[in-house]
């Protein structure tokens, strides 16, 4: 399939004579692809060298033949389309994701539960009954959570690196069209000025763990990698724990955010979750049983409200999508939000509905892609999933929520969707 001579493009707007597409694009993301997907189908040309896709079959092809003709996303102001080198550092990625898979899979993930629910009830007692802004809430809870599952005790510093790191990639993520690197603008100089400083930092952190012989220790995904054998060196050691980081913070953020929208929006389902919260407890400030429904909200949730509602790959070769040809370097742009909306896949899809999650019917697989699919499937699927799934059900358990804009609050399709400008109050349960 990845080499059949093919010669035609998918059809699309041809957009600004000198902009193309982009003013319609940034303007309105995700009108601007609900018109093309209605005017040219499932798959359709952004520009000359950019495919969107939504089609689960299509996707999920792409997906599997990551690291074989397609590389993830490249890295930024890669202005050269350097696909080998992206080629290099996915097979990197993917040795060192077989390692540390380990300390992030079910298993595991389920020895951080109290610590979970501890750094959610700090996080939410500094707020309690006062008027917050949630987003930014949330990204503190899930800054320190995924912080000390990978650095332990040395942590400390990491939460403010994760919000320097949200603080400088923003400007980036308002327009589609980047002015090149070696402009010295503003944006530009923070951007290269944070990524050293994270570097730096976390390669500190693992050269000073490695020297003082407590390296294997700890019980964080640290002491896991550092224990690794054959042996890691420190910069592969400090790159997987990155990536980990990055992924671990900005989308169970953004997934709580859209979380606590639906809790303001739903009392009685707040109440039920509440019910199951001391029914699997026994009122106990730390949940561990399984949570039904609290799992089938976060799923829902991820269904209407994927946070990574936009995945790239890149053609590392000549080959084909569907009957379309691609050439090396071209993009194509893959989209869950659109595939779990489609009347074609999901009854009542625009319906926020978790029940749908408790019939004992499975979602149809190819047509769910909240944390992608393929080799690079999200490594941290698992402890995402009880993350959220303990923290909604704790939210719940301890707190009415009351939002004067969960009506108006809509979801930013910039970065990790999620509901930006959302805010509410955590009034706590008595009796």
């Amino acid at each position: 399939m990845a080499h059949v001579k093919e010669t035609s493009r998918p059809p699309g707007p041809r957009g600004h004579w000198l902009m193309g597409n982009i003013p319609a694009y940034d303007n309105d993301r995700i009108g601007f692809l609900r018109r093309c997907h209605t005017e040219y189908g499932d798959v359709f040309s952004y520009d000359e060298r950019t495919v969107f896709v939504i089609d689960p079959d299509l996707t999920h092809d792409v997906l599997a033949r990551t690291n074989q003709d397609f590389v993830t996303e490249l890295a930024p102001f890669d202005t050269r389309r350097d696909v080998e080198q992206a080629a290099r550092q996915g097979s990197s990625w993917m040795s060192a994701r077989r390692t540390v898979w380990p300390g992030l899979n079910h298993s595991a993930s389920v020895t951080a539960d109290n610590r979970t629910v501890e750094i959610l009830d700090e996080v939410t007692d500094s707020v309690t009954g006062a008027e917050c802004d949630v987003l930014p809430l949330m990204r503190t809870f899930t800054a320190r959570s995924i912080s000390e599952y990978c650095f332990g005790p040395d942590s400390t510093e990491i939460p403010d690196l994760l919000a320097e790191s949200l603080d400088v990639t923003r400007p980036f993520s308002g327009t589609s069209y980047q002015l090149p690197a070696w402009l010295p603008l503003r944006r530009n100089r923070r951007f290269f000025r944070s990524h050293r400083h994270t570097i730096d930092t976390l390669t500190g952190i693992v050269a000073r763990r490695r020297a003082s012989g407590t390296g294997a220790t700890h019980g964080d995904l640290l002491s896991l990698l550092l224990a690794a054998d054959p042996g890691m060196p420190d910069r592969a050691v400090m790159s997987t724990l990155r990536g980990i980081l990055m992924g671990g913070h900005g989308v169970p953020a953004a997934a709580l955010a859209s979380i606590v929208r639906e809790l303001a929006r739903q009392p009685r389902l707040t109440a039920d979750l509440r019910a199951e919260a001391n029914g699997s407890s026994g009122g106990d400030a730390r949940p561990a049983a399984r949570l039904p429904l609290a799992e089938a909200v976060v799923k829902e949730v991820l269904r209407l409200y994927p946070p990574v509602w936009l995945m790239t790959r890149t053609a590392s070769t000549a080959t084909t999508l569907g009957r379309w040809s691609l050439r090396p370097g071209d993009d194509v742009l893959l989209n869950p939000y659109l595939i779990h909306r489609d009347p074609r896949w999901w009854q009542r899809p625009d319906e926020f509905d978790p029940t749908r999650w408790l019939t004992g019917r499975p979602a149809p697989g190819v047509a769910y892609l909240p944390f992608g699919a393929g080799p690079r499937v999200c490594v941290g699927s698992a402890l995402t999933m009880r993350q959220l799934t303990l923290a909604t059900s704790r939210l719940a358990q301890r707190f009415t929520i009351e939002s004067p804009n969960a009506q108006t609050a809509d979801p930013e399709f910039l970065g990790r969707l999620a509901p930006v400008g959302l805010r509410a109050r955590f009034l706590p349960v008595t009796g």
